[in-house]
């Protein structure tokens, strides 16, 4: 592995973590195969650093970095790893297949962190910050040192253990806002402060990491930008645990469109944000609020009178961005029940999908041709909905639905018949419910047994029209194990029973994680 990028002062990196932070969101947890597909739209995006996960947290996330590093060539690949020495060598070893790569480290500088959480003294953090950025360089010198909670540290402690980190290799500091509580002039300021007190602070890129706890996060990286940060830590949608991080879309977006006040700008393919945003929406079941800006559905939308009139009149009379720009035009219908393999296959590529082989794209057709002979015009949501209900990373091991039939009159109780598959064997089970989606998960409990907690169950419309596919989410708990399910069809039943089995099976397949705000 070798060290990439020497970054010019008006290049706003862009250090994308939804594969790490966002995924801390409960419910949020992603397959490999799932981390895999976001990774290449974020390369289609022209995403600077993809933090692809935090291998010591399971086999399975060092696997999926592994196989991100494998795969993307054009993005610095990133692996969080505590300042301890396991978690430095198997972010080390997942990296090793990257054309690029960073490590990046933290440990908590402020006194609560410290006292309470770390039961450790200044001294003792700062010398075990040192050690972990000299172990990394075994493996990369594209080093990134977080002291973490930053925004509530003691300022001079800070500048020392951030001089410390740089003269020990750190090329990239970062300044967590861990827990959302700056304001963006208190944050701002911090960062120019730092910048301008330590020595040797021109040697290493500065960095924003800011939680949406207040509704600041993005309000916050622009101020950090604006007083001399140079790479944005941030998510798709602003997924990620708590309220979330920063959002990309609104960085990038602002930056772009108040060159008057940002002396960088980015090189992210912007046309790529809305399908980025739909692909992590459909795969979490995270949805996008309608008014959220850039890719809510509202977004470029005019209801009043006064606003349509003035933007027939002149665009700019109300709106700051093109809906093109950022990719809403994409979403325009383009396939229907005639159209053909290729076709489907270059449109699910445009939108960020690649297929493997010509057996998962005959798979693929066969579901596009039944769902084009149902709804006859097929929309780019639909499409993300297809492929987010075929990808599964091993059906052998999950609940299949084989069929449901479910009926519900005002004269008698809702009763639901269903049948799932599971390692080539049938179960059948019914069961009478408050409504026919109630009566279909209980059938299916009977099923499967897992004895977990529907937390949240929702559903959307993913195009408009009475043949829309019904988006559902259903979100359960078992012990502290959060996980969501998505499921998508004409039929809300359907969806539903589709949502509610895949929230089973990530159950099934959740694995004992580490918690990157742990520590040893």
């Amino acid at each position: 592995m070798k060290k990439e990028m020497t970054m010019a002062n008006n290049k706003l990196v862009i250090f994308d973590t939804t594969l790490r932070d966002g995924e801390q969101s409960p419910g949020a947890s992603m397959t490999g195969s799932e981390k895999l597909r976001i990774a290449k739209v974020l390369e289609k995006l022209n995403v600077d650093i993809i933090e692809a996960g935090f291998p010591i947290a399971s086999k399975g996330d060092a696997e999926a970095v592994k196989n991100i590093a494998k795969t993307i060539k054009n993005s610095t690949i990133c692996g969080l790893a505590r300042a301890i020495n396991k978690d430095i060598d198997v972010a080390g070893e997942s990296l090793k297949p990257a054309n690029s790569a960073r490590i990046h480290t933290f440990i908590a500088t402020s006194e609560i962190h410290m006292q309470k959480k770390l039961n450790m003294s200044k001294e003792e953090v700062t010398d075990q910050a040192v050690r972990a950025i000299k172990r990394i360089q075994k493996y990369t010198n594209n080093i990134e040192f977080s002291p973490e909670d930053a925004g509530r540290s003691d300022f001079d402690f800070l500048c020392a253990i951030i001089e410390k980190a740089i003269k020990a290799g750190a090329t990239t500091i970062n300044i967590p806002d861990t827990v959302g509580y700056c304001i963006p002039d208190e944050y701002g300021d911090l960062i120019k402060r730092l910048i301008n007190n330590i020595p040797n602070s021109d040697k290493a890129i500065f960095s924003t990491h800011c939680q949406n706890d207040l509704g600041l996060a993005s309000a916050n990286s622009l101020a950090g930008v604006i007083n001399g940060a140079r790479q944005v830590e941030c998510t798709i949608n602003g997924l990620g645990e708590r309220a979330g991080n920063a959002s990309l879309e609104e960085v990038v977006m602002t930056v772009k469109t108040r060159q008057d006040l940002f002396s960088c700008e980015t090189q992210v393919v912007t046309d790529f944000i809305v399908p980025a945003s739909k692909l992590v929406s459909s795969i979490t079941g995270f949805s996008v609020q309608p008014n959220k800006a850039i890719v809510g559905a509202n977004a470029f939308a005019h209801e009043s009178g006064i606003h349509q009139d003035g933007v027939l009149k002149h665009r700019e009379t109300y709106e700051i961005m093109k809906a093109e720009d950022v990719g809403w035009l994409k979403n325009k219908i383009v396939l229907g029940k005639h159209s053909g393999r290729n076709a489907l296959r270059t449109r699910l590529s445009e939108i960020g999908y690649e297929i493997k082989n010509s057996e998962e794209l005959n798979i693929l057709f066969d579901k596009f041709k039944d769902l084009a002979d149902i709804k006859h015009e097929i929309y780019d949501d639909d499409l993300h909905a297809l492929i987010s209900n075929t990808s599964n990373d091993d059906n052998s091991l999950n609940y299949n639905l084989i069929s449901i039939k479910s009926s519900s009159d005002s004269s008698s109780e809702p009763h639901s018949e269903v049948v799932l598959e599971k390692n080539g064997k049938n179960f059948k089970s019914e069961s009478n419910g408050g409504g026919p989606v109630d009566a279909t998960f209980k059938a299916i409990e009977k099923i499967v047994r897992s004895n977990s907690k529907l937390q949240l169950y929702s559903v959307n419309n993913i195009t408009d029209g009475t043949d829309s596919l019904g988006d559902v989410t259903a979100r359960i708990e078992k012990e502290g194990v959060i996980v969501n399910g998505v499921g998508s069809d004409t039929d809300i039943v359907i969806a539903s029973a589709k949502a509610y089995l895949d929230a089973i099976n990530k159950l099934s397949n959740k694995t004992e994680i580490v918690h990157p705000q742990d520590h040893e």
